[in-house]
């Protein structure tokens, strides 16, 4: 029986070494879940990632459901009020039970007011761009040659990818 040799050579992925300290900051403001911290878009979708942001989740005494406090900005307030039952429906979802029962909307971080100031900055998608019509024309003809439809389609866009690319 042959053994396995190692593909890495000794190297570790990056999440494998920052897995332990995000797990510790998580785990100190009381996010059992550290998913939550490090995909809020794709829990809660983009419209709410760029308009709020998790900072704390507190246990009650007898340990039946959590307040999940949500930093945002005054102008946005109102609107992630009423979004308040579906952010909570989303975020337990994540935990796979109903480990949120309140959600908390704060303008200021509990910390103080300079942590408060923060800017919600996750990448918002691109709309892709229109084509430079130069290119267009140089792809199509490119594939001028070719007599069948599918393979001529696939041909110019290979071709516009490659050309605009290059113009890059």
């Amino acid at each position: 029986m042959a053994t396995r040799h190692s593909t890495t050579k000794g190297f570790a992925r990056t999440s494998s070494l920052l897995q332990a300290r995000i797990r510790k900051a998580g785990e100190s403001r009381g996010f059992a879940v550290t998913r939550l911290l490090t995909h809020w878009p794709e829990v809660v979708g983009e419209d709410i990632a760029a308009i709020a942001r998790p900072v704390e989740v507190k246990y009650g005494r007898q340990g039946l459901g959590a307040t999940l406090t949500l930093l945002t900005t005054g102008a946005q307030a109102p609107m992630l009020e009423m979004q308040k039952d579906r952010i909570r429906e989303k975020v337990n979802a994540t935990y796979g039970y109903n480990a949120i029962s309140r959600i908390r909307i704060t303008q200021t971080a509990p910390t103080g007011f300079a942590e408060g100031q923060a800017a919600f900055t996750y990448r918002q998608k691109e709309a892709p761009k229109a084509p430079d019509p130069q290119v267009v024309a140089e792809a199509q003809a490119l594939a001028q040659g070719t007599t069948d439809d599918a393979l001529r389609q696939a041909l110019e866009a290979l071709a516009r990818n490659v050309l605009s690319k290059s113009k890059r």
